[in-house]
């Protein structure tokens, strides 16, 4: 038995949602309600001492880290595999995993999070998402001129494509996104990416 501790919001979440589905993997989930604050409870603390999601138990086998939980439940479930077998394929999607974690997502979330986490009736900080925003703009460049001719970013879809995704949909979610429709080549990429069943799974799981 596959479980999954997670919030449906929770962008990382939100990647291990849609790894699963492109897997066509069975798995029991088990909502984390952060509102509520339950990733702070001592029984999640006891899964992700950080108090975060998603974490996962599969066949008592604890694990958490988003990242760490696409490998291997790509390498340990049936399916499609999501990592190319060409080493040289397999290092560029490695190296997109990483610029995703050091150079996009830390100033996405900066802009996503300071709207998100707004009270009702209040403005989001301008200052801090157009911060956020120009964050992103070496990234998107290197996006842009990456994927010219491809379309994904290892050359088939992989781990890294779907590493970007949470991101991308809450930048466009919230109406922040001109730095990626501005960009042929990422908007195109990005419209592959939100048509996968497997994304809109993934996401029809908050509504």
């Amino acid at each position: 038995m596959l479980k999954v501790y997670a919030s449906p919001v929770s962008t990382c979440s939100r990647k291990v949602l849609c790894a699963l589905h492109e897997k066509g993997a069975d798995y029991h989930f088990v909502h984390v309600d952060m509102k509520k604050g339950e990733h702070k409870a001592p029984e999640h603390l006891a899964r992700q001492p950080f108090g975060l999601v998603p974490s996962i138990d599969h066949d008592g086998f604890a694990l958490y880290e988003s990242r760490a939980i696409i490998r291997y439940l790509d390498a340990a479930l049936p399916g499609a595999s999501l990592t190319p077998s060409d080493p040289k394929a397999r290092a560029m999607m490695e190296q997109w995993m990483s610029v995703e974690s050091s150079y996009f997502s830390p100033h996405a979330l900066k802009a996503i999070l300071n709207i998100f986490y707004t009270p009702k009736g209040k403005e989001p900080d301008p200052a801090v998402t157009a911060a956020g925003l120009a964050g992103l703009v070496t990234a998107l460049d290197t996006l842009e001129k990456a994927l010219a001719g491809k379309e994904y970013l290892a050359g088939s879809f992989s781990l890294a494509d779907i590493c970007y995704a949470p991101y991308l949909q809450y930048l466009a979610d919230l109406g922040i996104a001109s730095g990626v429709t501005d960009r042929p080549n990422v908007a195109a990429w990005w419209g592959r990416l939100s048509a996968r069943p497997s994304w809109k799974k993934a996401i029809a799981q908050a509504v």
